[in-house]
């Protein structure tokens, strides 16, 4: 699952006159098990995005046992 990742310019900056929020990149939950590196690459949506940040795995459910997603950062390149 992709989800679009969102930041809010600071108050009173020129940004914000002219736009509320800018998406900046992707949050990903990508399949248990998956291997990410920092130093990967991905394409969401047809555009080439750069891994940042460090991937975090959910481990796994007390419950169930079952695995949960492997989370991670994506920014579009640009250039």
């Amino acid at each position: 699952m992709v989800a679009p990742r969102a930041e809010t310019p600071s108050v009173g900056g020129a940004q914000q006159q002219e736009r509320d929020t800018v998406i900046v990149g992707f949050t990903v939950y990508a399949p248990p098990g998956t291997d990410v590196l920092t130093t990967d690459q991905c394409r969401i949506r047809g555009q080439v995005c750069e891994v940042t940040g460090e991937p975090g795995d959910w481990g796994r459910n007390v419950f169930t046992g079952t695995s949960g997603p492997v989370q991670f950062a994506a920014d579009r390149v640009k250039g």
